[in-house]
This record gives C-alpha cells, structure tokens and sequence, in this order.
C-alpha cells in the first residue's frame, strides 16, 4: 500500500485546465448537427425503400436525435430504450423513469415508456414478453407508415425480439448499412464537434504523458486519463489499451497492475467517446526515461510513424479501397506477423465504416469502395517483432476534404524517439 499511496500523492490532487469546449464556446449549433445527422438517416432509408427503423445500439439513438442515457448499460440489455424512425416520425422509447433526459431535442417527435425485452427483465416469460413487444411495434409501425407491409430495419435486437417481429408480417432487413452510410460522411458542425473532442483528449493525453514515472503500475497510469477525460467532459474509453514494456507487444494487451520499469515504452490507444457524443481516436508511444531512448525503440517508432504518414498520403477524395490497399506501405517481413488488423478506419461518433486493409488481407477481409470528402479516417500503425521485444503503436485521426486531407489530431509526436 506504501506504493500505491506514494503515487496518489503525486498525481490524483493534479487537475488538468481544461478550455472550455461547450457548444456556445466553440461555435457549434448542436441543432444544426441534429438535423443535419437524422436527414442523413431518412436519406440512407429512403434510398434502400426501408419504411421504419428501430434503432436499439445507443450510438446510433444518439447520432438519429442526440438523447444520451446509459449507452454502456442499454447496448448490453437491448431492447430496454430503442427508436422507431420512418419518413416523418421519430419515436423515443426511453427506459423506465428517464423519459425527462429528452427534454428540449426537437428530432425527437414523442418520448414513451420502453417495453424492456430482455431476459433479465422478463425470466422465463422472455418469449412472451419478446412477442408482445413485437406486436405493439409492429402495429405502431404500420399506423404510422399506412400499409400493412412494412420493411423495418433492425441493427441491434436479441434474436427472439426480431424473430417475433418477423413473426407478425412486416418484412424485417438489416439496418447496418443505412445507419453506418448515414453516419460516414460528416457535416462542417460534426466536424467542428470532432475538433473538440480531439482537443478535449489531447488535454487528458498530455496529463497522463505528464504523470509518466517509473514504479506506477500502468492502471494508475490510464486512470489518470479517465480522470482527465471526465473532468472535461467526455463520456468514456471504449477500450483499456495501454501497456508498457514488453506488453506493448503484440497489441491488444489491456491495461494491468504491471509495474512501469525505467526506460521502457508506454504505449495507448485513445478510443474515447468524448464531449458532444464524438470519438477520438489517436494512438502514441512514449518512452519513460530517465534515460535515452534505445536504438532499437528509435527504430520501431521510426517505422510506425513512417507507415502512418506514407498511408496518409496516398487518402484522398476518389480514391478506392482497394487503391489504397495497393499503395500502402510495405510491412517490413519481421514485424508482419504482429501488424495490426487493418490500415485504417472511419471514425465519427464511434469506429465505424469503412475498413481499409493491408494489401495481403484485402482478398481475405476486404472491399471495395471510394474515399468521399467529409469522411474521417483514422490511420494506423503497429510495430512489434514477432520474435518478441517492444512494440510502437501511432495513430492518426484525419478529414477527407474536396482536395486532399487535414489532420485533425494535433498531439505532438515524440522527438526524443524521432531521434
């Protein structure tokens, strides 16, 4: 405990001054993202003849109205609080005693009590309890859109919810690809929202590269994120990635109560869902000191940011997926193995589409499509030996534009490293 109690007292009285990143303070009109996003959705709907969606994944909730309530806790117990959209309607089913929190949204037309579907809720009588669920939204659903054949789209449901609403006539069809085209192409005020969750997350970066020392142990090092991410108002990390030394490689090793050694590598991957509901996603590497970095952690960081900025480079407006694949860097054979899983990925108000792949998996894993302006992308890089050592992980969160690309994560990379 003498450990753990030394290291409270360096870092857990140390608040970060935030900016302030509050609509009015930033220049965002938050009605104007609302209505430009739901539009969005209609449109995607409209163009694959889906007469109503039911919306249960609390991120899209968000994207389709803005409404926040629970989003880890509804995305495991769905349906609990779940949207019905069609052309002209959008209905809010909001879990028991939260119908207030959406107050004041105007994409939101009528708030009613949620008809909680799930096993935890109903015991025994799930099916039953799945079926009524499915009826009452099945008969609403046909008031609205006025024909007795209704497509409805569904992204996340338990499987006995959207059996049984297969089961009373309306034509049941995945939703994923309207919501995920819906989602991809960002608005300037959908961007201006990005820039200030970014900017939040490099605060919260900057206290955790600040709070670096050796005998921490890597969760009291990544809560000193959490705090910061809070305090300036984001919602939370997705993941837990961030590990030091020899658990920086391979990728993927969550965050533990390993002891931070002099000298060694930290590395993290952000994957917050910061202020106004946006994602910001960025990785970076550092080294703990108090000496120099080693030649061969100059190297691997040097590959890493090499990669990311050539992969930069080649994204722009029109180009394919597989173009991309075919032009991306070329992964040293050492550090293959243990590549990430792919190049790049959209980013909006979560990872989502589209994937970019390595050129050896994109007859594997990939597909085609284009590059647009007003996606943003995230490009990635790992590096790590499959025979064992450190690993260097960098990310960056970028804007297609009409013409090329703007950065949009401003975290500073680590000249000691660069070398």
């Amino acid at each position: 405990m003498a450990e753990l109690d030394w290291h409270r007292d360096r870092y857990q009285g140390s608040w970060v001054q935030f900016v302030d990143l509050a609509p009015e303070s930033v220049g965002i009109d938050l009605a104007a993202v609302r209505a430009y996003r739901l539009g969005r959705l209609r449109s995607q709907m409209a163009a694959r003849d889906i007469g109503a969606v039911i919306l249960s994944d609390p991120i899209n909730i968000r994207y389709a109205t803005g409404a926040r309530n629970m989003q880890i806790f509804t995305a495991r117990n769905a349906p609990s609080r779940y949207l019905l959209v069609t052309p002209d309607r959008s209905i809010l089913f909001e879990f028991t005693g939260c119908e207030h929190l959406a107050d004041g949204l105007e994409t939101i037309d009528e708030v009613r009590p949620a008809l909680t579907a799930s096993y935890v809720a109903a015991g025994d009588d799930i099916a039953a309890r799945e079926q009524d669920w499915a009826d009452q939204m099945a008969a609403l659903v046909r008031e609205l859109v006025g024909e007795q054949t209704v497509t409805v789209g569904l992204e996340r449901l338990n499987a006995g919810a959207a059996i049984a609403l297969g089961r009373t006539g309306v034509v049941v069809v995945d939703a994923q690809a309207a919501v995920e085209r819906a989602r991809a192409i960002k608005s300037d005020g959908e961007v201006a929202c990005i820039r200030a969750s970014l900017a939040g997350t490099e605060q919260a970066v900057a206290a955790l590269r600040d709070a670096i020392e050796p005998r921490m142990t890597e969760n009291q090092l990544w809560s000193v994120l959490w705090q910061a991410v809070i305090a300036g108002n984001g919602d939370y990390c997705e993941t837990r990635l961030l590990n030091s030394g020899p658990r920086t490689n391979p990728w993927f090793q969550e965050t533990a109560n390993r002891v931070i050694q002099a000298d060694e590598l930290v590395a993290l991957d952000t994957d917050v869902v910061g202020c106004h509901g946006y994602y910001s996603d960025f990785s970076r590497t550092f080294h703990v000191g108090p000496g120099e970095p080693t030649v061969a952690q100059r190297e691997l960081y040097r590959l890493a940011h090499e990669q990311v900025h050539h992969n930069m480079a080649i994204i722009g407006p029109g180009v394919t997926f597989r173009e991309y694949a075919e032009k991306a860097w070329d992964i040293p054979e050492r550090y293959h193995a243990n590549r990430y899983y792919l190049s790049a990925h959209g980013c909006g108000m979560s990872g989502e589409y589209p994937y970019l792949y390595h050129r050896a998996d994109f007859d594997v894993a990939g597909y085609d499509g284009v590059i647009e302006p007003g996606m943003t992308l995230c490009v990635e890089s790992f590096i790590g030996a499959g025979d064992g050592g450190e690993g260097v992980k960098l990310e960056q969160q970028l804007l297609v534009t009409e013409t090329g690309t703007e950065v949009l994560s401003t975290f500073p990379f680590e000249a000691a490293l660069l070398g």
